[in-house]
C-alpha cells in the first residue's frame, strides 16, 4: 500500500529548511508529505492532513482586538479553514500545531487570547524551539494516550492562545502558568490541536508519537477507503 498522503499548511514564504523539519517528520513516520500555501491548488483528498504554525490569525475571525504589530497571513488563513471545512466531515485525520491548533479552534467557534503578555501580567517571555516549557497532559485524553505521558518539557514559540474552547472541543493540556497547550474534538476520531511545535523535536519520543500516530490514523483511513 502507498504512503497516505498527508498534507501540510504553510505560508509561500516559509524557509527551505523550515519546511524540511516539517517534511521529515511525516515521512520518517510512512507519510507522503504534501506542502499546501495559498499560491498552490487545495487537493481533491488527503489522507490526513496539519495545520502547521506561523504567522498570527486575523482578530475578525474570532471577535478578537487587532493587533498593530503582528504579521498577518489572510489567504493563509482563508486556505486553511478551506481544508477544515472540506475535510472534518469526510473523517480525515487533523493535527493542529502552534497557529494550528488556533485555528482548529477559531474554525469551531472558539475564540483566542490575542496577546499573552498584556492578558497575563508578569508571565515570563519564552521564545525557544527548545524544550523550555512543562505542560500538563490531562488524564484518560487522547492526547495523554497517543503521548503516553502525563506531562511533557515543549518549546514556545507564540504568543497567542485558545481561550474560549470551539464547539465540541476539550482543553487537555496546559503549562504551568495557566495557559491552554493541548486541545481535542470529542465528535471526531482524530482532531487536535498542540500549542508547541513537536516537529522540531526531532529526538523527543512522545513528540514523535504524537505525528506517528496522525500517520497510522491516516493509513487506516487510507485502507477503509479502498475497502
Amino acid at each position: 500500500m502507498a504512503r497516505p498522503l498527508i498534507g501540510i499548511t504553510t505560508s509561500d514564504a516559509k524557509s527551505q529548511l523550515a519546511w524540511c523539519f516539517d517534511w521529515f517528520a511525516v515521512w520518517r513516520h510512512g507519510g507522503r508529505p504534501l506542502r499546501l500555501s495559498p499560491s498552490r491548488p487545495m487537493p481533491d483528498d488527503l489522507d490526513g492532513l496539519i495545520i502547521g504554525g506561523g504567522d498570527d490569525i486575523e482578530a475578525s475571525l474570532y471577535g478578537g482586538e487587532v493587533q498593530l504589530d503582528v504579521r498577518l497571513d489572510p489567504a493563509r488563513d482563508e486556505l486553511e479553514l478551506k481544508l477544515l471545512e472540506h475535510f472534518i466531515p469526510r473523517g480525515t485525520p487533523v493535527l493542529g500545531i502552534c497557529r494550528g491548533a488556533q485555528l482548529i479552534n477559531i474554525h469551531l467557534g472558539g475564540t483566542l487570547d490575542p496577546d499573552i503578555y498584556t492578558t497575563h501580567e508578569g508571565l515570563k517571555r519564552r521564545r525557544t524551539v527548545l524544550p523550555r516549557k512543562t505542560v500538563d497532559i490531562v488524564g484518560a485524553s487522547q492526547l495523554h494516550r497517543l503521548l503516553g505521558v502525563t506531562w511533557c518539557r515543549v518549546n514556545s514559540l507564540h504568543h497567542q492562545a485558545v481561550n474560549r474552547a470551539g464547539k465540541g472541543i476539550d482543553i487537555v493540556a496546559r503549562d504551568r502558568d495557566g495557559l491552554v497547550q493541548g486541545i481535542e474534538s470529542r465528535d471526531h476520531d482524530f482532531l487536535l490541536g498542540v500549542q508547541w511545535h513537536p516537529e522540531w523535536l526531532i529526538f523527543n519520543r512522545p513528540q514523535q508519537r504524537l505525528i506517528r500516530a496522525l500517520v497510522a490514523a491516516a493509513e487506516r483511513r487510507q485502507a477503509d477507503i479502498r475497502r
